[in-house]
């Protein structure tokens, strides 16, 4: 009779007895195969939990840009509306005697708006700073508290983070070629285009809805205590193109009743509660636009050069030739709100009626900013050409309106040109920022080009303020003529690509890993970049090149075997050796 397998083995008994084997047959102990207590689930699916992985990576992106956008419009509704209810009950004569005495408000507005008007000018000196070391989303959300700041780090922030999103997203989606081609090869220029023009035209849907947001404490409290325009527009004589200044003869009291402070202080608390939730949206949901490794490049040049690349950058004629965009694109955003909203709009039917017109801009724009997308199938110089040739035939058109004061009847012009400008306004600021976007895809240039654009924009609204008192006819001739040039200039630039001229940029200093205490060493004060000096040293010309058309033919001179470029800021900070490492 067989013996029955004992429970348990006798200690120091050599080999593997037969009850050894699980139910399945595997044998257990020194016997079992490796695979088989290390290895994989039975059922894992490599490729299926991979493409899970950049699928949840996809809607990560689309959720960093949903509430950057909605932090954004949020941010900017709530700075519009407080300004606006601010101006018009500082403006109202009796509100000021009754609420503030002798303070002389009209005063304190004035430097207000002039403060207003000035720090995003001086904003340049500071932003790529605290870009750098406070990352691209972020800064929307302090920016809620001072307009010259938000003017720099709230549209600096997401104009950046725009391209670094669509960067993302496009590694996202082909994942499995990037892993065919190795982590070090670089995806093509311009393959990022077609999410970049997606991305920009959902954000600015959402942003021009800021205005038809800021409109809303007018509608909806502010608006029952104004006179009719009987009253306010009583002493105006001549609106439109005949006007001068911003309401002349406008009527010093606007308020039929002063509103109280306790309702007052309700409408300033919703408000401020709106910004409040804009920053947590903006700090909750929307993550990191890259990791901090990537941009180790820029935290070890040295503060003297964050300073200066922004002013450098204007030797690359590309940005050259657009600065007239830049400045005609402060131009308008500021006409639409003062001189068609008041020279044309509240001149002629009323203060009551101000907060409608900007609703009518403001869903124009947004719906126009969709219109953006005509770029995934036309040439990109289509969205912004025709922007400018809608604005340049609604300026002509105004140029020889004059509209008589407190009459109705032409209402329904005033409502379609806000709507036009608005249209316009939409393809204006959507093919700027796409096109800057496609042009410097560099990571480590996008925040100076970033910076120079708004920086102009700035400018140019302040140009705008200062001359608030000009003539509406010197007002419409200034923005044609900035706008003529615009485009010439912009057709200039197409025409220089095309013909294969290269752009010279500046050379950004390569980092040195040489550590002193907490600071970065640089042994050399080169001013070149290391996507440059893959190009300039030996393998071709490059955008740090000088401004001349690519010779065809042979070039003489061989070329260095094995010396093509420098490991990538990227590269280093990866640990990896670059190409030329590797062979």
């Amino acid at each position: 009779m067989e013996a029955e397998p004992l429970l348990y083995p006798v200690a120091g008994a050599a080999g593997p007895s037969p009850g050894d084997e699980d139910r399945l047959g595997v044998p257990d102990g020194p016997e079992a195969p490796l695979d088989e207590l290390v290895g994989a689930y039975p059922n894992y699916n490599e490729e299926e939990e991979e493409r899970r992985y950049y699928r949840r990576k996809r809607l990560g992106v689309l959720k960093n840009v949903l509430a950057a956008s909605a932090g954004g419009t949020l941010t900017y509704g709530v700075y519009l509306g407080l300004l606006q209810m601010q101006l018009i009950l500082h403006y109202d004569e009796t509100y000021r005697e009754v609420k503030y005495g002798n303070m002389g408000l009209p005063d304190i507005d004035s430097k207000m708006l002039i403060g207003i008007n000035v720090m995003p000018i001086g904003a340049l000196l500071y932003t790529p700073v605290l870009i750098r070391n406070a990352g691209a989303g972020q800064p929307i959300a302090p920016g809620a508290g001072n307009r010259g700041v938000w003017q720099q780090l709230g549209w600096r922030g997401p104009s950046f983070l725009w391209s670094r999103m669509a960067q993302k997203y496009y590694e996202y989606t082909h994942y499995k070629e990037r892993d065919e081609q190795g982590p070090q090869q670089r995806p093509p220029r311009g393959s990022h285009a077609p999410y970049l023009l997606v991305f920009q035209a959902i954000f600015y849907s959402f942003f021009h809805l800021s205005f038809a947001c800021a409109q809303l404490p007018m509608i909806y409290f502010l608006n029952h205590y104004l006179y009719d325009l009987n009253h306010t527009l009583y002493h105006v004589q001549s609106c439109g193109t005949n006007s001068q200044g911003i309401l002349v003869g406008f009527n010093k009291t606007v308020l039929r009743t002063l509103p109280r402070s306790r309702n007052l202080i309700v409408v300033e608390s919703v408000l401020m509660a709106v910004a409040f939730l804009a920053m947590l949206l903006v700090l909750g949901l929307c993550g990191a636009a890259y990791r901090p490794t990537e941009e180790i490049d820029l935290r070890s040049v040295g503060w003297g050069n964050i300073f200066q690349l922004p002013f450098k950058h204007v030797r690359d004629f590309r940005l050259r030739h657009l600065v007239p965009f830049f400045i005609y694109s402060g131009f308008e955003v500021l006409f639409a709100c003062t001189g068609l909203a008041l020279g044309y709009g509240v001149c002629s039917v009323g203060l009551e009626r101000l907060a409608h017109l900007l609703v009518a801009y403001s869903l124009g724009a947004a719906a126009a900013s969709v219109l953006g997308l005509l770029g995934l199938w036309l040439p990109r110089q289509v969205p912004l050409v025709s922007g400018a040739g809608l604005h340049l035939l609604l300026t002509l058109g105004l140029f020889f309106w004059a509209p008589a004061p407190r009459v109705l009847q032409h209402i329904w012009i005033l409502y379609v040109a806000a709507v036009l400008w608005g249209v316009g306004s939409a393809l204006n600021k959507t093919g700027l920022s796409t096109l800057l976007g496609i042009l410097y895809e560099d990571k480590e240039r996008q925040d100076f080009i970033f910076t120079i654009y708004h920086w102009w924009q700035a400018v140019a609204i302040f140009a705008v303020y200062l001359g608030s008192s000009l003539p509406m006819k010197a007002k419409l001739a200034v923005l044609l003529l900035t706008l003529l040039a615009a485009t010439i200039s912009y057709l200039c630039m197409e025409q220089k690509l095309r013909r294969g001229v290269v752009p010279r940029q500046p050379r950004i200093p390569r980092p040195q890993h040489k550590v002193r205490g907490y600071r970065y060493l640089e042994e050399d004060n080169s001013d070149e970049s290391d996507a440059e000096g893959e190009r300039g040293d030996g393998c071709g010309r490059g955008e740090g090149a000088e401004e001349e058309a690519l010779p065809a033919g042979p070039r003489p001179g061989p070329e260095p075997a094995g010396l093509c470029r420098r490991p990538c800021p990227y590269e280093q900070a990866q640990g990896g050796d670059g190409p030329e490492e590797q062979q």
